[in-house]
């Protein structure tokens, strides 16, 4: 699989922190990622590193006319 990295971000980076007495979790973005020219894994660049017990989470970036 031949590909060329993209310049802009394919995905969003976020920290998602969660408190007991919270249904929904707090989604804070951190950073950006694209994919490897393989396929097989990221290049990350974070603005932020959490401090607490976070999940780290990656999303695609929805495209124009995207529902998501």
């Amino acid at each position: 699989m031949t590909t060329t990295t993209p310049t802009r971000p394919t995905h969003r980076v976020y920290a998602v922190s969660k408190k007991p007495e919270a249904e929904k979790g707090h989604w804070t973005e951190i950073g950006a990622a694209w994919p490897h020219k393989d396929g097989k894994g990221f290049h990350l660049k974070l603005d932020f590193i959490p401090l607490r017990a976070a999940e780290i989470v990656i999303r695609e970036i929805p495209t124009e006319g995207d529902a998501s």
